[in-house]
């Protein structure tokens, strides 16, 4: 784990003199990652257990915007994190959730109508 963390930092520190990332900080997006790289897989996740596992309760739309910001070579399975009830939160005509739904039913997950059963979802308390 202190290797990742070493790793999260590395990707987050700028290369331009020294001037801070904008938006959350740095931490909390370090944390986030870290809770959606222990998602297992064949299960998922709604953005606000994220945030929660991540110690940032209400903070679901941050833990979409770490998502959204992460670097590519932190290879996150962004696909296990899924809006409330188990919904996939992109347009259900875009190729976005296409992909989306696809990588979920790779790894044995149930998706109709754009959402997943219950008990596909976990708490990551649980992890």
């Amino acid at each position: 784990m202190a290797r990742a963390r070493r790793g999260y930092r590395e990707l987050l520190t700028p290369r331009s003199a020294g001037r801070p990332r904008a938006g959350p900080d740095a931490a909390a997006l370090e944390a986030l990652w870290q809770v959606i790289a222990q998602i297992p897989r064949g299960r998922v996740a709604s953005y606000g257990s994220v945030a929660r596992a991540a110690g940032l309760p209400g903070r679901a739309r941050q833990a979409g915007y770490a998502l959204r910001t992460a670097p590519a070579a932190l290879k996150l399975p962004w696909h296990r994190v899924l809006g409330a009830g188990g919904r996939i939160a992109f347009p259900s005509d875009s190729r976005a959730h296409r992909e989306q739904a696809r990588r979920l039913r790779a790894e044995g997950v149930v998706v109709r109508n754009g959402r997943v059963p219950r008990a596909a979802l976990t708490e990551l308390e649980e992890l």
